[in-house]
């Protein structure tokens, strides 16, 4: 087959389509012929040699790919040969064919069509896992999403409406706030322009955000605390901004709050299979509805994967970029 390698790491240059031996789905797992596969930043990390997939993982980026079922490694039941999924990976999404778990398969969503499909997984179980499994975001609640228009954000948006919170985003350009508020969000910050502290307190009278689904990590810390609500709770999920930061615990104690932080990549395959059967629980049947919709900005063939690459990191998109296999 043939794949996306990194045989050093670098710039988006490094990504290159190679031949590569095919997978062999061990116990328990299934080899999936890929459709369709999507960009996160965890694949730019990678790529630049600063996020290694865990030990045992495919050596190709990709954490999430859309596709059928080609064969059944040992012991897996409830799944058949040409089965339309999609899947949660640890990674080797770019890739024309790759080893999943069968734990972390999903079905096609009724009414997506298989490429889109592609655009699920990671995100879905990223928003699921952290604002409603880990924060317990409730009907009538606030939650701010920093980075409305990337891929988690616009999903975040849409759940949390689906459950009846209030959203808040941040985003960088008018453009992206109009798309945020045409999926729901109610409270627009435009960050370059405005303190999202502030502009938060004034929309909900002083009294913040009870849940803060945050991508951006120490940058952010002291006025994500401050933009909290009491009881609050940040969730951090990346770092673009930083690791280090200084924490006031006064100020968190005051308010009763919870700072959590998470990643999804690396949790055993136990964990990652309840996160996917709560998925498919809780999300799959707001997707058959239309309820909620992935959210894809443009689908780019797998083999230019380093031009999908800089359009993310010059974030010049609203959702998802995707990966698409040559033929499919």
């Amino acid at each position: 087959m043939y794949a996306i390698t990194i045989p050093e790491p670098g710039g988006p240059e490094a990504l290159v389509w190679s031949e590569v031996p095919d997978p062999v789905p061990a116990e328990g797992e299934v080899l999936v012929e890929v459709t369709a596969s999507a960009v996160n930043r965890a694949d730019l990390l990678q790529r630049q040699g600063h996020y290694d997939p865990p030990p045992g993982g495919s050596p190709y980026p990709g954490l999430e790919c859309s596709g059928r079922i080609a064969a059944l490694g040992p012991g897996v039941s409830g799944w058949s040969v040409g089965d339309e999924v999609c899947a949660l990976l640890v990674g080797g999404g770019y890739a024309e064919k790759v080893a999943v778990p069968a734990g972390q398969l999903l079905p096609k969503p009724e009414g997506v069509d298989l490429v889109t499909a592609a655009a699920l997984p990671e995100v879905a179980c990223t928003v699921w896992s952290n604002v409603f499994m880990l924060a317990h975001l409730r009907p009538g609640e606030t939650l701010l999403v920093h980075g409305g228009a990337s891929g988690i954000g616009t999903m975040a948006i849409q759940l949390a409406k689906a459950v009846g919170a209030r959203v808040a985003v941040t985003a960088g350009s008018p453009e992206k706030l109009a798309r945020c508020a045409e999926l729901g969000a109610d409270i627009l910050i435009d960050y370059r322009a405005q303190d999202f502290v502030e502009e938060l307190s004034k929309a909900t009278d002083g009294a913040g955000a009870d849940v803060i689904l945050d991508i951006v990590g120490a940058k952010y810390l002291e006025r994500n605390v401050r933009a909290l609500a009491v009881n609050g709770r940040l969730v951090v999920i990346g770092l673009q901004g930083g690791v280090k930061g200084e924490l006031n615990l006064g100020a968190l104690m005051a308010k009763r709050a919870a700072v959590l932080a998470t990643t999804l990549r690396s949790r055993p395959p136990g964990e990652k299979a309840a996160v996917v059967a709560a998925v498919r629980e809780h999300v799959w049947p707001l997707i058959a509805a239309g309820t909620v919709t992935p959210v894809v900005d443009r689908t780019v063939p797998l083999p230019d994967a380093a031009a999908a690459h800089r359009a993310v990191e010059s974030s010049d998109h609203v959702g998802k970029i995707l990966l698409r296999v040559p033929g499919k």
